[in-house]
């Protein structure tokens, strides 16, 4: 239990209240519609299908015309598709979390969907009121200087205990990027060939200077030093600072600063997967940051993870389940519109590499780990049931998204110029 007595983890969990429905009788009167929805549904089921396990006792397949994913859900209440058809994927995490459905593979269900997502439209999306109430309560948690402290201490000081227990020796949360050439590579080694493709992107060599825009635990300034750079690495996590100044030390400094703060001139600059918690209207300002502090000729490496473009639009309209229950104030990257960004200032858009099955197999790994820890009672005290199950949904969820297709991670290089 934390300081308050409450359960580890409440911040995250307390999404409940802040984006709460809770429908009841309405459901039950308007059960029947609920066909004309599964009709709806199979209608943009190009690929793949589900075979549904219905209330009603009825067995119906949804798609089914065309290879793909292929998922199996049991709709225990008729009040999960009501969710889902008004709360998109938030309304259908809360039926989840009621018991109202449940499928022997939850991957398989969210890769199909994601991989239908486009003629699906808006079938499976937040509407009405709930679309406007989602996107309001996720605009409450901009990232503000203040927002920004008060967002990642949600999600990343859960407890340096926590994150090590299931996230491998490197401590590194973001997508490892597999050897294809290698029979076998562990998740470790893979999160260090990750870290060597971003210092080789940058050319980092004995002698010059290198800021890290989120540093996490420190790995990768580890790693930038022991090839002789002098790293300034930055994050706004107490814990993960923490870590990172025990476990390191020679040349790398771990510093508590936002971003915006940054004036320097460096050879060098590397951030992964820190720009999704910014949030669309912070993207111009960490381009920003990065144009006015690389030198001219300078060179930054940037892992991120996009959401397709044709699939932007409708998400950034309202909020997911992961802007409402994981990462509060966040954004998946538009591609298109970030390399603008960069350009606009300055920076040349090179060499970008895309590896989404990567980030597939990371999760999957992180998964087995986390259940595996979980289920010998290796987790740090502290973390109930609920917050054990919600863990467990949002790393299937992702792992569904990048195997469906709708998102995917990148790494590319921005050079300044002369």
């Amino acid at each position: 239990m934390g300081v308050t007595g409450q359960p580890r983890g409440g911040d995250l969990l307390a999404a409940s209240q802040r984006f709460a429905r809770r429908p009841g009788f309405l459901s039950r009167l308007i059960a029947p519609g609920f066909h004309k929805l599964l009709d709806k549904l199979d209608a943009g089921m190009e690929r793949g299908s589900v075979l549904g396990h219905l209330p009603d006792g009825n067995t119906r397949l949804i798609g089914g015309r065309a290879p793909g994913f292929e998922a199996e859900v049991t709709i225990h209440n008729w009040r999960a598709l009501l969710r889902a058809a008004t709360g998109g994927s938030v309304g259908w995490y809360q039926a989840w979390e009621a018991g109202e459905w449940t499928s022997p593979d939850l991957v398989q269900v969210f890769a199909v969907f994601m991989q239908n997502a486009e003629s699906l439209g808006d079938v499976t999306r937040a509407k009405g009121t709930w679309k406007r109430a989602l996107k309001a309560a996720h605009d409450r948690q901009r990232n503000t200087r203040s927002g920004a402290e008060k967002n990642i201490s949600a999600h990343y000081d859960l407890g340096n205990d926590f994150y090590a227990a299931w996230l491998g020796e490197t401590m590194t949360y973001s997508s490892a990027l597999f050897d294809p050439s290698a029979s076998s590579q562990t998740l470790n080694a893979a999160q260090r060939t990750k870290i060597d493709a971003i210092l080789d992107r940058v050319a980092v060599k004995d002698g010059d200077t290198l800021l890290e825009i989120g540093c996490g635990w420190g790995t990768l300034a580890k790693m930038a030093a022991d090839r002789g750079a002098r790293v300034d690495a930055i994050s706004l996590s107490d814990e993960q600072l923490a870590w990172a100044r025990r476990q390191n030390a020679g040349n790398a400094r771990f510093l508590k600063q936002d971003y915006r703060d940054t004036h320097g001139q460096y050879d060098a600059i590397a951030s992964v997967e820190m720009v999704e918690a910014l949030g669309r209207e912070y993207w111009p300002t960490f381009m920003d940051c990065v144009a006015r502090n690389l030198k001219p000729g300078g060179r930054a490496a940037i892992q991120f993870i996009s959401m397709k473009d044709e699939l932007f639009d409708a998400y950034a309209d309202s909020a997911d389940f992961i802007q409402a229950y994981i990462f509060p104030g966040g954004l998946l990257i538009r591609t298109s519109e970030f390399r603008t960004l960069a350009e606009e200032r300055g920076l040349s858009w090179q060499d970008e590499e895309s590896f989404g099955i990567d980030y597939a197999e990371t999760l999957r790994i992180w998964r087995e780990t986390f259940d595996r820890v979980a289920s010998e009672g290796l987790l740090p005290s502290g973390f109930d049931d609920r917050f054990r199950a919600l863990w467990r949904y949002y790393l299937m969820y992702c792992e569904g998204g990048f195997r469906g297709g709708g998102i995917d991670v990148h790494q590319v290089t921005l050079v300044k110029e002369k």
